[in-house]
């Protein structure tokens, strides 16, 4: 598979399960090509035309999130431009992925390709997602996110907990469920 067949892949017409897990398993053996699902990922945004690129890139992360990491920099400045829904949700589920490995894993090879200023945009677009007019999902993901942030940044876990008790009442089920978990894990 070459760059051009696999973006004229990701902007064809919608993908079915079979075909996105084709793509995955093609993109393992080609894991050079992240970067190029990447660049698709913010084109499909911006037009808000297809979201095939999205799709197949959270199932390539779900199998093998290392290929992230030489594509880091710009997967982390791709997340400030980003902001159709169906872009949002799978973006934020890969940084959740993301920072389960640097926080929880504590993975050496993500902690060392994530430097603190990255860290502050990834803060920094988790707030707009969680405070802004979205969809419960990419919001959740958001809350997540923040919670580990809030290993390296202090200021994080009381403002998210402010966020999340204001919010709490208005919330969908799924939002109020992740918020109790993350106000019982602030605690």
């Amino acid at each position: 598979m070459t760059a051009d067949t696999l973006t004229e892949k990701l902007n064809g017409s919608r993908l079915n399960k079979n075909q996105i897990m084709q793509l995955v398993d093609d993109l393992r053996a080609r894991p050079e090509l992240t970067a190029v699902v990447l660049k698709v990922i913010y084109e499909q945004d911006k037009l808000r035309k297809n979201f095939n690129a999205c799709w197949v890139f959270d199932h390539l992360m779900r199998k093998k999130l290392d290929y992230i990491l030489p594509n880091i920099n710009i997967f982390i400045e791709g997340l400030t431009v980003i902001n159709w829904e169906s872009t949002l949700r799978p973006m934020s589920h890969v940084l959740e992925m993301v920072n389960e490995r640097y926080f929880v894993k504590k993975d050496a090879a993500y902690i060392k390709a994530i430097t603190f200023k990255q860290q502050e945009i990834m803060a920094e677009v988790c707030f707009d997602w969680l405070i802004g007019q979205h969809k419960v999902a990419a919001k959740v993901f958001a809350m997540t996110n923040l919670f580990y942030l809030g290993e390296r940044f202090d200021w994080i876990r009381p403002e998210l907990k402010k966020v999340l008790e204001q919010s709490y009442a208005s919330g969908s089920a799924g939002y109020r469920a992740r918020a109790r978990m993350i106000l019982n894990r602030i605690k």
